[in-house]
């Protein structure tokens, strides 16, 4: 009898959670065949990055893209598409001529970008170079008083010697298992060390611009005509101008630190001309839906989205075109296949990532609470969840479950329907961050982040010069859309809305 009864029970609930986490196949095959044979990803991809150009939040490439994405939603069938205002962002910027070479001793061309929200030269520049070397902020007392007007290099603290493995990777399975345990605690010391750098970098640029320089040329951490762009927060209403400030190639700049160091005057000429837009300091996302066809469901919304704005120095192709380009194909997909999702699909896409993920957590306390004193909205209870693309162009290989238990087995059964996409699914309870889907996670509303294959993001895109079209794998992007249609597709359709953390683990 107790051996019936454990049968009977195991039974039930097998019965109960095949029903919770039933997998429309007839609905996946659709999304699979859509995606797959029927892709837009190409030209949602020239679109928003070629057409449309660097889009740093409140630049005119942004609005173009938002534009772009408002249209285009609209002609696919989505409802209430519009640009979002949020609040006050900040300035817009835009570099309007960017031009630097080194003369003497002898003439050559140098990779160099404006650093955002900087200003310009003031036309044409030409000058002796100083070579500043600041190690720790006790090293200040060397220039102070010295540099008044002077046109000076900062060199980077990276190595930028050969390297000897492949700039494109993708996780090898036993790295992908390695995702399932526990964080070693690496992670945040290297953060930390970042955090230290990027500090005494904000204190180097604060003394260059008091003691009054003309023009800062400084090496970014990048390797092979590869730099890495950064910003001040120049985009506040109040920010100071500052000075001219270029970041450049780290190789350039080592090279003058060599010449100056063994007694070899540098000169070089500059003209950068940079303008500023303050006329409306607002930041917007872009908005969508698919309406719900459940009378009962309709109410409640699943979201997925990805950041609009990239850095300036190329097109944003990789950080994070790609995760715009996959949500908005994976709408489309959805609309094109006639499906009927039960709850309503709200596409959202990001302004002010790059700044501190300000679109997305004004969205959040506009609508869904303040996470600072934990007190909510009623929409924050109709959100099941939010999915999130915003790891460059490399396929999907699993997911991050930010410590949320109870989804395993309801992620674990939707990616069976992809083993001929995935040879190998990775779900681990480990947080990751640095996007959008943390505003959400930190309001409690379920919000994730895919784990996808790194390709070149650290090594050659993200924020860089070289983040541009020809960095996308285009057959990764269409597994991706299919893969996050489905994921979209079964939270609408699921009877219970996706299982919540407890709210205690949200505060800060």
């Amino acid at each position: 009898m107790k051996f019936t009864f454990l049968l009977i029970t195991a039974l039930l609930t097998t019965a109960v959670t095949w029903a919770q986490n039933n997998i429309e196949t007839t609905a996946i095959e659709k999304i699979k065949n859509e995606g797959i044979d029927h892709s837009q990803i190409e030209q949602i991809a020239f679109e928003l990055i070629d057409k449309a150009g660097p889009r740093l939040t409140n630049s005119k490439g942004y609005a173009r893209a938002a534009d772009y994405a408002v249209e285009q939603l609209t002609q696919w069938g989505l409802v209430n598409a519009k640009k979002e205002y949020w609040g006050e962002f900040g300035k817009g910027w835009e570099f309007d001529k960017s031009y630097v070479a080194m003369t003497q001793p002898y003439y050559m061309p140098f990779i160099a970008i404006p650093k955002a929200w900087t200003i310009g030269t003031n036309g044409p520049l030409n000058g002796k170079v100083v070579l500043v070397d600041i190690k720790s902020e006790e090293d200040f007392n060397s220039y102070r008083g010295k540099l008044k007007g002077a046109i000076v290099t900062v060199v980077p603290p990276q190595n930028q010697g050969p390297t000897f493995t492949a700039d494109a990777t993708r996780f090898t399975n036993e790295e992908l298992d390695k995702l399932t345990t526990p964080d070693d605690g690496n992670y945040k010391a290297r953060r930390a060390e970042i955090m230290k750098q990027r500090a005494l970098n904000n204190e180097i640029a604060r003394f260059l611009a008091e003691e009054g320089v003309a023009l800062i040329l400084k090496g970014t951490s990048g390797k092979h005509g590869t730099l890495f762009t950064s910003s001040p927060k120049g985009y506040v209403k109040d920010a100071s101008e500052g000075v001219p400030e270029l970041e450049m190639a780290p190789e350039h700049t080592n090279l003058m630190a060599r010449l100056i160091q063994n007694k070899v005057d540098v000169e070089i000429e500059a003209e950068v001309h940079t303008s500023f837009d303050d006329k409306n300091l607002q930041g917007y996302n872009v908005i969508a839906e698919i309406q719900g066809s459940d009378k009962n469901l309709a109410s409640e919304i699943v979201m997925l989205g990805g950041h609009l704005d990239s850095w300036h120095g190329a097109t944003g192709a990789t950080d994070n075109a790609a995760g715009c380009i996959v949500m908005m194909e994976a709408v489309r997909i959805l609309k094109a296949t006639g499906l009927k999702p039960k709850r309503t699909i709200r596409i959202a896409l990001w302004g002010g990532e790059e700044q501190g993920l300000h679109g997305s957590k004004n969205y959040v306390k506009n609508h869904l609470g303040d996470p600072d004193t934990m007190t909510f909205t009623p929409e924050r209870e109709k959100i099941s969840a939010y999915y999130n693309i915003d790891n460059g162009t490399g396929r999907i290989r699993g997911i991050y479950l930010q410590g949320n238990t109870e989804v395993e087995p309801i992620f674990r059964s939707w990616f069976t329907s992809f083993e001929d996409m995935m040879e190998h699914t990775t779900l681990t309870l480990r947080d990751t961050g640095g996007t959008d889907h943390l505003s959400f996670d930190a309001v409690g509303v379920p919000g994730f982040q895919f784990i996808q294959d790194p390709v070149e993001y650290r090594t050659r895109t993200h924020h860089t010069n070289m983040d541009t079209y020809e960095r996308l794998v285009i057959d990764d992007l269409k597994q991706m859309a299919v893969i996050v249609a489905s994921f979209v597709y079964n939270t609408a359709q699921r009877e219970e809305k996706i299982p919540r953390k407890p709210l205690v683990s949200m505060k800060p």
